[in-house]
Parts: C-alpha cells; sequence; structure tokens
C-alpha cells in the first residue's frame, strides 16, 4: 500500500459509527484497521484518511461538537451526483447542496461541482468534481 504524504487523522467520538458513516454512507473503503486500538486507515479514490476513537493521546484541548471547527477537508471525485444521492437515501441533509464554483490558478479556470457534508463528529467533508478547465 502507498500511503500520501499527507494523511489526516481525525479523532472521534464513536469508532463505528464513523466507520460505519464514512464506509455505508460516503463509499470509502478500509484499507486497513487496528480494533483494539479503535482506529481505520480509509481511502476513497486517492484520498486517504485516518479515523481514530477519541483516547486521550492527541488531544491538546477539549474537543466538542462540532470537532474540527476551522477546517474543511476537500475530496476529489469522479461522481458527485451518484454520492449526494447515497447520501440523501441514508437520511442524511448536506451542509451545503452542490453548488458550482469557479478557481482560477496559473491562468487556468477550473470550474467545480462541490458539496458539503458533515461526519457524525461535525467534520466538514468538501467534495468536488471538476466539470470544466478552461
Amino acid at each position: 500500500m502507498r500511503f500520501n504524504k499527507l494523511v489526516p487523522e481525525l479523532s472521534v467520538s464513536d469508532i463505528l459509527v464513523s466507520r460505519q458513516f464514512y464506509t455505508d454512507v460516503l463509499g470509502f473503503s478500509i484499507e486497513y484497521e487496528r480494533k483494539e486500538d479503535k482506529f481505520v486507515f480509509l481511502s476513497l479514490g486517492e484520498a486517504q484518511l485516518m479515523i481514530n476513537q477519541i483516547n486521550g493521546h492527541w488531544e491538546t484541548g477539549k474537543l466538542e461538537y462540532p470537532l474540527g471547527r476551522g477546517i474543511n477537508f476537500q475530496i476529489e471525485i469522479d461522481d458527485i451526483e451518484t454520492l449526494v444521492s447515497r447520501v440523501k437515501e441514508k437520511g442524511i441533509v448536506p451542509f451545503k447542496d452542490i453548488f458550482v464554483s469557479r478557481y482560477t490558478c496559473d491562468s487556468v479556470t477550473y470550474v467545480e461541482k462541490e458539496v458539503l457534508i458533515q461526519d457524525p463528529d461535525g467534520y466538514l467533508l468538501r467534495f468536488s468534481e471538476t466539470i470544466l478547465e478552461q
């Protein structure tokens, strides 16, 4: 297995709830897990993410919902419509439904469909699908 150079690890309140959300709702695959440590390494396409049940080892301060305030994780996917349909079928309401953004970088404009979804602990996940490069 190849590890990305940066892999966020999210502290979660209930590993089983988060594991189910990321796999069954969002479609992540489990690369490996250490059940005794309440840890799961996940991937979706080329995106990698680790989740670990809060255990007192990594907290730098009091953790309270919503976790991850001030950060969102952009995850590029190929089919945002399918993801949003699956999320809504599972009874999850997106934090912000599909919208279109334009980003210009080095004279290239990227047009992306995006959706914001919060995980069970409140982490903000921004899924994006590039629909046009000009």
